[in-house]
């Protein structure tokens, strides 16, 4: 028997409803995480990957390091409020915020494909240091691949960061509780409206760009407040819809939102209406909810809406006291639904 016959006999997915690899395993949704579950975290098994966090929490010595890598394909490379280069430094700080890290230093690697215009690559690597710089980090090391005409897309990226834990809070999926507040930010699927209309050529009576930010400050910042933070995670693939549903199967609790809760622009909802889209399953790049103890969730409002000028950030919905990984929205006709993944993502090569 080959080696090949044995790998298909002990793999875990099943390999013969998915002999090859589709566009819709790497869109955020549940194939997505069929895939890291059953391939990637059985392959590579560890305490870190169980805590199914966006970053690993590292033991060095007497200190805690915080450590995250993430890649980037999006299409086109510029779209409207950022560039591949703006969303893969702010992808990698975020990541590493939503354990309550300090970002400090990235790695970049480039695979460029032979063709791509060098002032496009310049224009991107000056986008890079303004976004490293307003998020106060350094890029320090990379690694650079030029791959043949047609192969490549024009750029794909990959950015790897190291963040420093500078308190003794376990932030993750883990750690929430019944009766958790569960606050977002802002608005959301901006990123993923601008993204496809700049790539379909479509227009809107409004200028919608992406909501692409570094979000550590923001999370330091109610840290620094005294504000009790269980569990953090950044809206991107997926949008809200995945992600809430990602908290809740690995916290075993069932999350309970309201939709007349959620912020949404009226211009990004009449978008997601007319391209048959639901806003809660678009990508974000400046959007996070977090899981706060009702005693904290006033002072966590404060902080976002007034010293951090998120107007929009609000509470949506509440951890109750069942524990079935559900997660359910009431409707604005008070109807109430249970949440899910998509099979894929509503739009492909988004970051």
């Amino acid at each position: 028997m080959s080696s090949s016959d044995d790998i298909k006999l002990e793999c875990p997915l099943p390999i013969s409803d998915y002999p090859y690899i589709l566009l819709a395993h790497g869109g955020g949704g549940r194939l997505m995480h069929q895939l890291i579950d059953k391939i990637f975290a059985t392959a590579f098994e560890s305490p870190e990957l169980e805590t199914k966090h966006d970053s690993a929490v590292l033991q060095i010595g007497r200190g805690k390091l915080v450590f995250t890598t993430d890649s980037y394909v999006v299409d086109p490379l510029f779209f409207p409020g950022g560039d591949i280069g703006s969303l893969a430094v702010n992808g990698t700080v975020n990541d590493l915020a939503m354990s309550g890290a300090r970002p400090l230093y990235l790695s970049c690697g480039f695979i460029i494909e032979e063709g791509l215009a060098t002032e496009t690559l310049w224009m991107i690597a000056l986008s890079m240091r303004r976004a490293a710089d307003r998020a106060d980090v350094r890029i320090v090391t990379g690694d650079t691949k030029v791959v043949d005409k047609g192969r490549g897309h024009g750029l794909f990226m990959n950015t790897s960061g190291v963040g420093l834990l500078e308190h003794r809070h376990e932030i993750n999926p883990g750690h929430v509780r019944p009766g958790d507040k569960i606050i977002i930010n802002g608005d959301i699927g901006r990123h993923g409206m601008a993204v496809m209309a700049e790539r379909e050529g479509l227009s809107f009576e409004s200028n919608i760009e992406s909501d692409c930010a570094p979000l550590a400050g923001t999370v330091l910042r109610l840290l620094e407040a005294g504000v009790e933070i269980h569990c953090l995670r950044d809206l991107t693939r997926g949008g809200l819809a995945t992600t809430l549903v990602e908290i809740a199967s690995a916290s075993g609790r069932h999350l309970q939102i309201d939709e007349s809760l959620i912020p949404v622009r009226e211009d990004i909802r009449g978008a997601c209406e007319i391209l048959g889209f639901e806003p809660i399953y678009v990508a974000n790049e400046g959007r996070f909810v977090a899981f706060i103890p009702e005693k904290d969730a006033d002072k966590a409002l404060d902080v976002l809406q007034h010293k951090e000028s998120w107007a929009d950030a609000c509470v949506i919905g509440r951890v109750t006291d069942q524990k079935d990984g559900v997660v359910t929205m009431r409707s604005v006709i008070g109807a109430e639904r249970i949440v899910d993944m998509l099979s894929g993502e509503q739009l492909p090569r988004i970051c």
